[in-house]
């Protein structure tokens, strides 16, 4: 039985590698470089150009925006993909290996704490699940893990910041505040960090563990405050003290709204959008949900409180509480739009954990000699029911017909960029927001908008058809003469 445990284990493994590289390929080499990964390319780019940490300002008045508030992914994402770059590597090859190497560490970590939690099958069932979770809908999307957004290096930050909790609480905060600044919205997560502090501290009595937590917090969280603090200083010494005022204001302004200006949004419609966001029917993700909260509360109550119970609940309690602060705060912010990218930095970093805490319970739930076979069919079927529509999800995205792809924006922008070189164009005016500012980007030149008195006499590039002259058509794009 052991033997056929063992093969069985690593035919699941091997399927969910499989599926992992498949998906990976395809996020760097095969999807098209979209507007939000071209509007934060810029960032890098300008850093390189000796134009300091700063975008186009395509949706803040299409000028030079030093530390603009719009780019919500931030320098422990975009610093490294400018050291990247700094090597004459191709600008979205080498910036998408930054977001695929965040990929990487998530699914690193989810290994060491699901073996922590329940064995080498938690692992499994933990790596399972990010690749079941499927973001590339809507037109806000992520579309794959190399994406150049912050949400995945935000979910795998804070989820090492987990795996060193126990023993290096100082580093799990630095951990934390590097996530807050690859992804701004991984903020929600200090709630949880809060209560993996608590349920982490030593201590017989509530008094002794408060007392205990609080010694143990203020290195932490000073270390938590520290990544945010030296951005903003250096921001400080960049900007000069008006405008950085003026920077807060924004920040604050982007923060409250969260930049968008939509029809008003319910629980239900959120919570409807986040069920049908997985590999498996709405149905069977949330039958599986409810399925995995009864199992683990039924092992918590069985094990009252043993070794076991402890080692999960270190992990169990903050994965919970930091799952409901990102789903309860997007599904309460009616101003907020149905994309499943806003509370996906907790998704991915929580879901997985949770998934690992049920697998430990039917373990616990099924003991005993005459119920083994029980317990690995049961954890089996966790595995097989997330990774095999998981891994349907990673071929079909693959197979299917897209109406873009990466190597055809390259193809249809190549006419383009030689123009942009041949004249010298610093500025083209993307005509609207959506694919055009990926190909102004693609082109070499500074992307705004058409509608920014900023681009007022510059050129504009659009999938449309041009009001005016054209100055150079490349098929699927063109570059008009301004108006």
């Amino acid at each position: 039985m052991t033997t056929a445990r063992s093969i069985l284990f690593w035919l699941l493994a091997a399927a969910l590698v499989a599926a992992h590289v498949v998906l990976a390929w395809n996020s760097l080499f095969v999807l098209r470089f979209w507007e939000d990964e071209a509007f934060n390319l810029t960032v890098p780019q300008n850093l390189l150009a000796g134009l300091g940490y700063t975008s186009d300002g395509t949706l803040s008045g299409s000028a030079l925006t030093p530390f603009d508030p719009r780019i919500s992914t931030g320098p422990a994402v975009l610093l490294p993909v400018a050291a990247v770059l700094a090597t004459g590597i191709d600008p979205v090859i080498g910036a998408r290996l930054v977001p695929l190497a965040y990929w990487g560490l998530l699914l690193v970590g989810f290994a060491v704490l699901g073996r922590r939690i329940g064995g080498r099958w938690a692992a499994l069932a933990a790596v399972a699940v990010p690749l079941a979770f499927t973001t590339g809908a809507g037109i806000s999307p992520i579309q794959g893990p190399a994406d150049l957004l912050g949400e995945i290096p935000a979910a795998a930050l804070l989820v090492w910041a987990l795996v060193v909790l126990p023993r290096r609480a100082w580093l799990a905060g630095l951990l934390v505040g590097l996530a807050v600044q690859a992804k701004l919205i991984a903020l929600l997560a200090m709630p949880a960090f809060a209560v993996a502090l608590w349920v982490s501290a030593p201590g017989a009595s509530v008094r002794e563990r408060f007392v205990a937590t609080l010694k143990r917090s203020w290195v932490p969280l000073l270390f938590v405050a520290l990544p945010t603090f030296l951005v903003e200083v250096f921001a400080l010494v960049s900007l000069g003290l008006d405008r950085y005022i003026g920077h807060l204001r924004e920040l604050a302004w982007f923060v409250r709204s969260g930049g968008q200006n939509v029809e008003p949004t319910t629980v239900a419609q959120k919570l409807a959008t986040l069920a049908g966001s997985w590999s498996l029917p709405e149905w069977a993700a949330v039958v599986l949900a409810v399925i995995s909260v009864i199992l683990i509360a039924g092992a918590l109550l069985t094990t009252r409180g043993g070794p076991s119970a402890h080692t999960v609940g270190l992990y169990l309690w903050p994965a919970a509480v930091g799952a409901l602060a990102f789903v309860g705060w997007w599904a309460t912010a009616s101003h907020l739009p149905l994309w499943v990218r806003h509370p996906a930095p907790g998704v991915f970093a929580f879901f997985p954990i949770l998934t690992a805490a049920t697998a430990w319970a039917c373990g616990v739930l099924l003991r005993g000699r005459t119920t083994r076979v029980l317990a690995v069919v049961a954890t089996s079927a966790l595995v097989v029911g997330i990774g095999t529509g998981a891994a349907l999800h990673a071929v079909t995205s693959t197979t299917a017909e897209r109406w873009e792809t990466l190597a055809a924006q390259r193809a249809a922008v190549e006419p383009l960029a030689a123009w942009v070189d041949e004249n010298d164009a610093a500025w083209l005016a993307a005509e609207p927001w959506g694919a055009a500012v990926s190909a102004v980007v693609l082109s070499g030149a500074h992307v705004g908008l058409f509608d920014a008195p900023a681009m007022d006499g510059v050129p504009r590039l659009t999938g449309g058809e041009c009001a005016g002259a054209v100055l150079v058509d490349g098929g699927r794009y063109r570059i008009c003469a301004a108006d």
